[in-house]
């Protein structure tokens, strides 16, 4: 595991802005894809996405409530989203996202650590829990292994 020097406040403010970025992309993504993922063997994954919206939208809360503690100012947009007709891109660009974001956390983990901010920490190992079940499900709804999540 890599070791990080502490960083600043401001910093963490920043990089969780970004996190909470990625958080309303993936709750954007998962509603769209959930309403228009087309097929009857998507029917059982469009209603799971629906479940990752509303769990992805509780990570924001959350992220926005550990910005706020931080006295930092959340950002209100999100990272941009993909659009395809295409089911399995869709479910691919979600296990891209939740890739990324897990990646995102653990490094997260370690500067709030590093910072002695071990609360965040314990808050971000609960989002990454429930990131690696998304990630699980969309693996196993494209038919293939989870992928290895290098940091």
């Amino acid at each position: 595991m890599k070791k990080h020097a502490p960083i600043t406040r401001k910093e963490m403010v920043r990089l969780l802005n970004e996190d909470l970025a990625r958080e309303f992309q993936a709750i954007i993504a998962y509603t769209v894809y959930s309403q228009t993922i087309k097929g009857a063997k998507y029917k059982g994954i469009a209603d799971e996405l629906k479940l990752h919206a509303g769990e992805e939208l509780e990570h924001a809360l959350q992220i926005t409530k550990q910005i706020d503690y931080f006295n930092g100012t959340p950002v209100t947009t999100p990272k941009p989203v993909k659009l395809s007709d295409k089911p399995e891109d869709m479910l691919r660009f979600d296990l891209a996202n939740e890739e990324t974001t897990i990646r995102h956390y653990r490094d997260r983990i370690r500067q709030a650590e590093a910072m002695g901010e071990f609360a965040l920490g314990e808050v971000l190992r609960k989002i990454i829990a429930q990131e690696q079940e998304h990630l699980t499900d969309l693996a196993d709804a494209l038919g293939i292994d989870n992928p290895a999540i290098k940091d």
